[in-house]
């Protein structure tokens, strides 16, 4: 099963048909994208916000500090996610986005660079059923025990929502896989196509709903976040205020408590949050 094409036992369709349906999954994404960012004006948007931070900037940011910035929101926000400070939710976001990547990028080699042949490397097959898996566990495990309005709340888990549909439909498409594969290596002609069948209506309903779900936030979270970091490189910080030199005489004239509060020998408070475990968003 896990050294095996899925794509070169199917039946119902042939390889042509398959690759067909790749491309037109890839359209739907770029197109549905498209329609996000003019629906949400996401464009206009950051557009607006970078001319209001010329405006309040207080320097000039060099095009290799623009670069080094870029580097560091794909080597952090994009690639490991450090923005999140709850490992569980950060374990689980990694698991998810490289599951995905896996499970599209060996989909694509099998289907293109090996026309769904039987004699297809093991590497291929191999990652194709460990980008399923670890997309199954990432949205399994947010979709339970992670979910704000699930962990934080007490609400129902399967109380879903149209912000659900991203999450679901990668849940759907990644179980169906799995159950492809699996009956397809039993030799079981008709679970086989069945669930070759829902694994193709999931991955469609997952690439066609863009403009209603959360899928396009994975294009928009990068740009947010190089955006913010422009703003604190530039000194516009978002608007916000600086924060003064609190060792400074001024500072403490100003506010009296940071000594109490901030110096040394801060008085003891109790645990704060420390009383529970930080399970609140």
């Amino acid at each position: 099963m896990f050294v095996t094409n899925p794509f070169s036992h199917i039946d119902l369709v042939s390889t042509a048909v398959m690759q067909g349906w790749l491309v037109l999954m890839v359209l739907l994404v770029i197109g549905g994208t498209l329609l996000d960012v003019i629906h949400k004006k996401s464009a206009k948007y950051f557009f607006q916000l970078e001319q209001e931070q010329k405006k309040l900037a207080k320097r000039e940011v060099s095009s290799s500090e623009r670069t080094g910035l870029l580097v560091k929101t794909i080597t952090n926000e994009v690639l490991t996610s450090s923005e999140f400070e709850n490992p569980k939710r950060r374990l689980s976001h990694l698991l998810t986005m490289y599951g995905f990547v896996l499970l599209a990028v060996a989909t694509a080699v099998m289907l293109f660079a090996y026309g769904g042949d039987k004699d297809t490397p093991a590497l291929w097959p191999l990652l194709w059923h460990l980008g399923a898996i670890m997309l199954a566990i990432g949205t399994l495990w947010f979709w339970f025990f992670i979910r704000v309005d699930v962990f934080s709340e007490g609400n129902k888990p399967i109380d879903y929502k149209q912000r659900d549909i991203f999450v679901v439909a990668l849940i759907t498409t990644s179980i169906f896989a799995l159950l492809w594969s699996l009956f397809q290596s039993a030799g079981s002609a008709f679970l086989g196509n069945l669930f070759f069948v829902l694994f193709i209506a999931s991955a469609t309903f997952l690439f066609s709903t863009i403009l209603w779900s959360k899928f396009a936030h994975m294009f928009f979270k990068p740009a947010a976040a190089y955006q913010k970091k422009l703003a604190w490189a530039d000194g516009s910080r978002e608007k916000l205020p600086d924060i003064p030199d609190l060792s400074s005489p001024e500072t403490h004239k100003r506010f009296p408590d940071i000594p109490k509060y901030m110096g040394k020998n801060p008085p003891n408070m109790g645990l704060g949050i420390k009383r529970e475990p930080p399970n609140h968003y």
